[in-house]
């Protein structure tokens, strides 16, 4: 019998026992590690996950980033960008492949605060948040003014401490809101609505003082900026300092460098006003005396080339008369003819006594008298015509048909100047109504506008 020989002891393990002993040893020395790299073959599915490849020169280690991580990222990431991860090591066994589960993000090299500014604002020029053509003129003298902020911040009291100084009186209306914090973003878009809803505001304004971005970005926030968009009424940035730009400030009607400054454009100075008011009514006075002086003398110059209607209608009935007289000299002329010319006739007849031609020369007669009638009735009912004609233009032309249709012209007394205004006249003055038959003298007791 052969001599029997030693097999030493084998530990078989299948696929998924060996995969696990790996995934243990990973999991268990790699659960909290920072890794950074380019990302690479970027996906994300319609789970919300977010797969990719962090890469360098050499190597190369799958990654995702699951959907309640991704959601609080500042920034989008995206092919090719740089970023610093840190996260846990995991075996996806399916695939036999270690990964990193990222938990938290940001760009190598650029803040993610700073790039997600970057990236928000890119995408909200190009949706028209920031055209200029769609933003709105403040009110100059606005009555009622809304302002969403701290009430226990120094802007609200630099802005009070302005307006009371620059005019006091005018209402203001206070939204709180917290202005830093992660409950500040909702907060602001509730009080910019609130202040929607309410009537009389005029103008809102947006602000909080100086910080860093960090303090300042409620108000670079996307609801932020999108219920700026959408108020109604007219909006004014005013977050931080001058050097202090945040995505409110680029959709805002208007962008104001301080709170303080914000005051001022909104309220004017109540001197300058009143100043500005005295000047305007200075001109106005000389402005209306120089107008009302050069009207006058226009009036003049026109009163003497224009006709009086009842001359014209005078004019024109003389002619009248002159053609009637003329038409009757006419008639009488043709009239003496026909009559010699019909003695003519009869001495012809009576001279020679020939019957037929008597019948003859009678019925001619009649044809001839009849024409004679038939032309002159002709030409007077033709220039009866032209004179109806003639008058009825006038009349048309007249202002005393004007007034026959109820109107009336109103002099002031004695000057008989034409009063076109209730300014022209005050209580006292006597005045003459002249109607199509007549004039009426009355006295003005009350003038009303």
């Amino acid at each position: 019998m052969a001599e029997q020989m030693d097999i030493p002891f084998r530990q078989i393990l299948t696929v998924s026992q060996l995969t696990a002993v790996i995934k243990s040893a990973l999991e268990d020395n790699f659960t909290d590690v920072w890794v950074e790299g380019e990302i690479f073959n970027f996906r994300v599915p319609s789970s919300g996950h977010i797969y990719f490849t962090l890469k360098d020169n050499t190597s190369q280690i799958r990654a995702v980033l699951f959907r309640p991580s991704a959601r609080i990222l500042k920034f989008v990431p995206k092919e090719g960008l740089h970023v610093l991860c840190r996260g846990r090591i995991t075996v996806y066994e399916f695939r036999g492949e270690y990964q990193i589960v990222i938990e938290y993000m940001e760009p190598k090299g650029v803040g993610a605060l700073l790039l997600a500014f970057e990236q928000l604002k890119e995408r909200l020029s190009k949706e028209g948040l920031f055209n200029e053509a769609r933003k709105r003129q403040i009110p100059p003298f606005p009555k009622k003014i809304g302002i969403v902020t701290s009430p226990t911040g120094a802007a609200i009291r630099d802005i009070l401490k302005v307006i009371n100084r620059r005019f006091a009186g005018v209402e203001i209306v206070i939204a709180p809101a917290a202005v830093q914090g992660e409950r500040a973003a909702p907060e602001i878009v509730d009080a910019i609505g609130d202040l929607n809803r309410l009537e009389g505001i005029e103008v809102i304004i947006v602000t909080r003082g100086g910080g860093g971005i960090e303090d300042l970005w409620p108000f670079n926030e996307e609801t932020v900026a999108r219920a700026i968009f959408n108020s109604q009424i007219p909006v004014i940035s005013a977050v931080g300092h001058e050097t202090d730009y945040t995505i409110a400030d680029f959709v805002a009607d208007l962008r104001a460098p301080t709170p303080s400054a914000a005051a001022e454009m909104v309220v004017k100075n109540k001197e300058d006003i009143q100043r500005h008011i005295v000047t305007l009514y200075q001109r106005l006075i000389y402005a209306e005396k120089t107008f009302l002086g050069k009207k006058m003398e226009r009036i003049n110059s026109l009163s003497t080339r224009v006709f009086s209607p009842e001359r014209e209608i005078g004019r024109y009935l003389q002619r009248l008369d002159e053609i009637e007289t003329r038409l009757n000299h006419g008639m009488q002329r043709i009239l003496r003819n026909r009559r010699h010319h019909i003695e003519k006739l009869i001495m012809d007849i009576n001279s020679f006594n020939p019957q037929n031609r008597i019948t003859i020369y009678r019925h001619k007669m009649d044809a001839s008298m009849n024409s004679m009638f038939n032309n002159i009735s002709h030409i007077i009912t033709l220039k009866k015509k032209g004179f109806h004609g003639v008058v009825a233009r006038l009349d048309s032309l007249s202002p005393l048909a004007i007034l026959s249709r109820g109107y009336s012209i109103t002099y002031k007394l004695p000057g008989r100047s034409i009063i076109k205004s209730s300014a022209d006249v005050q209580d006292g003055d006597k005045v003459e109504v002249r109607l199509h038959d007549g004039a009426i003298t009355c006295l003005v007791e009350e003038v009303s506008s």
